[in-house]
């Protein structure tokens, strides 16, 4: 259990300022939780709730809860719970946001945002560039499938090996050979120039108002953002000289940004989590025929070397990754270049090398999908695959050869920040030159002081969290009692100091619970659960509110458990009174006051909860 840093209460945030209360309610009461993780997840009955194999940890019994009557979800095995915005939020690994807007979506919903005029602008400008990002990928499919001029493609793809699922799975399409094509399309569909030339699909000639087509005579790859939406293109050339390019990307729009997109991620997101790593290739056709092949925990950026967004992006998904790029010396020097983003987002990398002269695709196509697999699997560590790399490139027989290794090894592995693996690799290195280790070992230690210091980060290193032991027993016993028989926060609010509570995670929950019973803004637990942003907090309630044990004589449970805490907190405050005045510094007569201050507590100990006065909670 977490407490957030640089505070002593626990703090709710409340997701303002984004989609209208009534907007989340609304979509809450369309989404029934059973429902919508049943179509993740398959679920069985078991007395009052739900029960599965968990989604989010690998376990052989079902300890994965879903509570009907409430409306929360909670694993009893690695604590995750809340409310059905926090499943789909967890399972897809998408923020809050993207969420509501999934299950609006399901349950065809409009949405209501809570933001001024500017931003329901942009918004309405994006919900239209998706919008004819979509059907212009179904324009292109058909042609594809259809139309006289996808025959060129359809050749293509036959002679690459893509089958017929995986051109429907990845929605390949055609762009004919037009120059006018998709201008027509958009004008047919009543799309202003102005919008198909903002999505990237159009160019304005220049020193006039006359459009022509981006793509043309091109094999069409739509480009997905995480939840599956066209974002963008890639055109791969089908004919042509060979000074046309390769490959023709969309530009940079308000939902694309090709640093922060992978090809492919929106379908192999779940592999990746699965598999525990992510391989990171080069090509659309590489990605697919991996995918096809069974290999499906893989990832390719799109038209860019791997940036620091991309890491960012994996790291979100795994700890570790493996770069698969060519063979060629282009793919190669790729993998090394991609070391200092991974590394700054703390990725353990290792490399695979596809053996000369194939690219992923090929060898896949040459040796099958099983072959692929083994050499994933077997893929060296970062290191070990750079230290070849480097005695490959160099002549280590000549002393300028030996000097460039030691000096490209000593640089990245001082990267890592880590002195056991800077040791090993100078052995390593020492081992591979023929070299004494001592000798490496001091030649790394000189290189890393001549080498400047990277640039600092602009926010000081964040101190470390503090760990919370769990909450005792009666503590537990309180937030099962008024999370589950909410006919007795009346009682509660009246008897009940929050201040008597001990640990901080009971204590804000209780706190909350007892404002949101004085304002009357009770909406049910689930929309108690959706206001908790912390995952601790979340977690506490959900474990509580799903036990299904009964409950008997709650009224009566709730007035001894706040009777004990009560005379708890008393027996606290009167040690507290005793050590201060049992100290030397202490004058006789504060000394004297304490006394008199410890037999007050000691006689409320002994009125009824009804009659109690007491000081402010701590």
């Amino acid at each position: 259990m977490i407490l957030a840093r640089g505070a002593g209460r626990i703090t709710i945030k409340i997701m303002a300022g984004l989609f209208s209360t009534a907007t989340r309610e609304r979509i809450r009461a369309a989404s029934d939780i059973v429902d919508v993780i049943g179509s993740y997840v398959p679920l069985k009955r078991a007395g009052a709730n739900f029960v599965a194999l968990c989604p989010f940890h690998k376990e052989k019994s079902p300890s994965f809860n879903v509570n009907p009557q409430r409306q929360i979800f909670h694993c009893f095995g690695c604590h995750k719970g809340g409310d059905v915005f926090a499943f789909v939020k967890e399972y897809e690994n998408i923020d809050f946001p993207e969420a509501v807007r999934r299950l609006a979506d399901r349950a065809k919903i409009p949405i209501e945002y809570e933001q001024g005029e500017g931003g329901q602008q942009a918004r309405h400008i994006k919900d239209e560039l998706l919008q004819i990002h979509e059907q212009i990928a179904q324009r292109w499919q058909n042609a594809l499938a259809n139309e006289a001029g996808g025959q060129v493609a359809r050749d293509y793809l036959a002679k690459r090996g893509v089958s017929p699922e995986a051109v429907k799975l990845f929605r390949l399409g055609a762009a004919p050979d037009l120059w006018d094509d998709t201008v027509n399309w958009a004008r047919s569909k009543g799309y202003e120039p102005g919008l198909a030339e903002k999505a990237g699909l159009i160019l304005r000639k220049e020193g006039s108002d006359h459009y022509y087509d981006r793509f043309r005579d091109r094999l069409m790859f739509p480009i997905c953002d995480e939840q599956g939406r066209v974002v963008g293109f890639s055109g791969r050339v089908l004919s042509g000289d060979e000074k046309t390019a390769k490959y023709v990307n969309s530009p940079e729009t308000p939902i694309f940004t090709k640093s922060k997109v992978f090809f492919g991620l929106d379908k192999s997101k779940r592999a990746v989590l699965e598999a525990g790593y992510a391989i990171v290739c080069e090509g659309q056709l590489d990605l697919i025929a991996a995918f096809m092949a069974g290999v499906q925990n893989i990832v390719a950026p799109q038209g860019t070397a791997l940036t620091a967004d991309h890491a960012r992006i994996l790291k979100r998904y795994t700890e570790e990754v493996v770069l698969c790029f060519d063979s060629d010396p282009a793919g190669q020097n790729a993998a090394v270049r991609s070391l200092d983003h991974l590394l700054a987002s703390g990725l353990a990398v290792r490399v695979a090398v596809v053996p000369p002269p194939h690219d992923p695709d090929s060898f896949i196509k040459a040796s099958g999908g099983s072959a692929f697999k083994e050499l994933i699997e077997g893929a060296a560590g970062f290191f070990d695959y750079y230290l070849d790399h480097l005695r490959a490139t160099n002549d280590v027989a000549s002393d300028k050869g030996r000097l460039a290794v030691l000096r490209g090894m000593a640089e990245a592995v001082h990267k890592t920040g880590n002195t056991v693996l800077v040791d090993k690799y100078a052995q390593k290195t020492a081992l591979r030159l023929g070299v004494a280790p001592d000798a490496v070992r001091a030649e790394f230690r000189k290189l890393s002081r001549a080498k400047p210091a990277g640039p600092e980060s602009p926010e000081e290193p964040a101190p470390p969290l503090r760990e919370l032991p769990p909450a005792s027993p009666t503590e537990q016993w309180l937030l099962k009692l008024m999370l589950r028989h909410e006919d007795v926060l009346g009682w509660a609010a009246k008897h009940l100091d929050p201040g008597w509570v001990q640990h901080p995670l009971v204590k804000e929950i209780v706190s909350r619970l007892l404002a949101a019973h004085a304002r009357e803004s009770w909406s049910g637990l689930a929309g108690f659960v959706d206001e908790c942003e912390i995952a601790e907090l979340r977690n506490l309630i959900t474990e509580a509110a799903t036990d299904g044990r009964p409950i008997p004589n709650p009224g009566q449970q709730l007035s001894d458990l706040a009777m004990r805490l009560r005379n708890q907190f008393l027996d606290r405050q009167v040690a507290a009174l005793l050590q201060r005045a049992n100290q030397p510094e202490t004058a006789e007569t504060e000394r004297l006051d304490l006394l008199r201050q410890q037999q007050e507590m000691r006689q409320l100990k002994r009125l009824p909860l009804s009659s109690a006065s007491l000081p402010p909670g701590s």
